[in-house]
């Protein structure tokens, strides 16, 4: 009880009244509360430091920019990304499954193919492999289940065929808490020379990610959702995947040149 209650310390938005009763705070699984080291920890970036990152010369965006790099090794060190080239910053998951699911789905996946996902994911999980089989007019396949609510490695084995390109699965569902064996999965789908992209935003606040020996090709997360700020999030992808990707986006950093021709 004494270390609920120190806890609680480090999180001034419970210190109020609600229907005249103490602050709980039971919705985590939809977003966090931010802790007094969060909050005071972007105070002093805007009181101190901020200015644009890797776009100056000056003192502050020299101190922006090592503070935002020095984020991205915490980042990469945190899941054991292979490389701080594996891990970009995004506004949350549902950016970073959208930008896998435009940048690279579109690439890899061609009419007939199979997008497969389960009866277990967030929208942000579904919607973006449901516009990608329509656009590419590909095969949407919802993979079974167990009796207690994960996915089915056994009968995946004979749902999965050669026209496999993208396995989508959340680690741990936002609803049910069933945690998938994504290892597995990943094999499965690799065999047939396909690529697993990984929801990440519920199992990565609660349990040690290590994307190496998950061996996925694709993992999202969320700040906000693991007492961070809201905003935030994480893709992480395989370096040599990365590169193979189409912006999605244009214009800013990512620019070199840009001339007056189509």
């Amino acid at each position: 009880m004494m270390e609920i209650a120190k806890v609680r310390q480090d999180f001034p938005i419970l210190f109020q009244t609600v229907n005249d009763e103490p602050l709980i705070y039971l919705d985590n699984a939809a977003t966090t509360q931010k802790p007094k080291q969060v909050i005071s920890a972007i105070e002093n970036y805007y009181a101190h430091d901020n200015a644009n990152v890797h776009r100056g010369v000056h003192t502050l965006s020299e101190r922006a920019t090592k503070q935002y790099e020095e984020a991205r090794e915490t980042v990469r060190a945190f899941i054991n990304a292979a490389s701080t080239k594996e891990v970009l910053f995004t506004r949350g998951t549902t950016t970073s499954l959208n930008w896998v699911a435009q940048g690279f789905g579109d690439q890899v996946v061609e009419e007939g193919d199979e997008i497969y996902i389960t009866a277990l994911e967030h929208h942000s999980n579904l919607v973006p492999w449901q516009q990608l089989a329509k656009r590419k007019q590909a095969r949407l396949v919802y993979l079974p289940l167990t009796e207690e609510g994960s996915v089915d490695v056994t009968a995946a084995q004979t749902v999965i065929s050669s026209k496999g390109k993208i396995l989508a699965v959340t680690q741990a569902s936002n609803v049910m808490g069933t945690i998938n064996p994504i290892k597995e999965l990943a094999a499965l789908i690799h065999a047939v020379g396909g690529y697993i992209v990984v929801d990440g935003a519920q199992s990565t606040p609660h349990m040690t990610v290590n994307v190496q020996q998950l061996d996925a090709d694709f993992f999202a997360f969320s700040g906000h959702k693991m007492s961070g700020p809201t905003g935030i999030g994480v893709l992480y992808g395989k370096e040599a995947l990365l590169e193979q990707m189409d912006p999605v986006e244009f214009g800013g950093e990512m620019i070199d040149f840009v001339y007056d021709k189509t």
